[in-house]
């Protein structure tokens, strides 16, 4: 486990014994908002294990988390995600659904039940999460919101749609790395080669971006589009440095 993430596990766990207070093991503070800070901090320790794929621990810090209040909308959308994760669907959607039924306008949940829905096959029922999400005003991740909207509309096949999703991504978040090399991979798709390569190099131009084998195999189409052999030539070469095994390195004498 990397310090920073054990570190703030062992701030969360200190947390939920400040709440807990001197209560005796497996009793609960019988002070509703003490409960109600119980379950909060819960369920952020069961997002940090969420996090690190313990899923297992993570469904039983929700428990917990439920046990202190039953009416927490944020446990059962975590429960959810942990479902998903895990293929058991049926249960996935029960608990996006409760956690609905406690507070039907909670931003994360609509974003994360829409991801859940692209992911299963059912995209156009996804963006209307996404978009419910993204008109929240105190959502701190619109922009995210807007980005699933693209990604699902054109799974969906509805690239015009998808392509303004994207821009409102990148309105709201002008460094939005993924958008950025979403808006390309549409672009090339759409056959504006052009603008395939000005969106990746402004993806490239990022601090801290590093391309992905899809990403640089992505450039390395774009530069064959354009007729820049040596453009083409470079990006195969850090293809084949930064990812030698990948299938993206291994179908590079098939690009046409």
């Amino acid at each position: 486990m990397r310090w920073a993430a054990m570190a703030r596990l062992l701030a969360l766990t200190a947390a939920v014994t400040g709440v807990a207070g001197c209560a005796s093991s497996g009793d609960l503070p019988k002070d509703p908002e003490r409960r109600k800070a119980l379950a909060k901090v819960r369920t952020e320790l069961a997002a940090n294990y969420y996090q690190q794929a313990k899923y297992g621990v993570a469904l039983e810090e929700i428990e917990k988390a439920l046990r202190a209040n039953s009416d927490y909308a944020p446990a059962y959308n975590l429960r959810g995600l942990v479902h998903m994760q895990l293929q058991e669907d049926g249960e996935a959607e029960t608990d996006f659904q409760r956690a609905f039924q406690v507070d039907p306008a909670d931003s994360e949940t609509h974003n994360n039940y829409g991801w859940f829905l692209c992911q299963r096959g059912r995209e156009r029922e996804s963006i209307k999460h996404f978009l419910i999400a993204a008109s929240d005003p105190l959502y701190e991740t619109k922009a995210g919101a807007y980005l699933n909207a693209g990604i699902c509309s054109r799974k969906a096949g509805k690239l015009d749609e998808a392509g303004t999703f994207l821009q409102r991504a990148l309105i709201l978040q002008p460094d939005f790395a993924q958008a950025l090399a979403e808006l390309a991979d549409l672009a090339y798709a759409n056959g504006d080669y052009n603008g395939a390569k000005s969106y990746f190099a402004r993806f490239e131009k990022l601090q801290g971006v590093k391309p992905s084998s899809e990403n640089l195999l992505l450039a390395v189409r774009i530069e064959r589009k354009l007729g820049d052999r040596r453009g083409e030539a470079a990006y195969a070469a850090r293809l084949k440095r930064d990812f030698p095994d990948s299938r993206e390195a291994k179908v590079l004498g098939q690009i046409r």
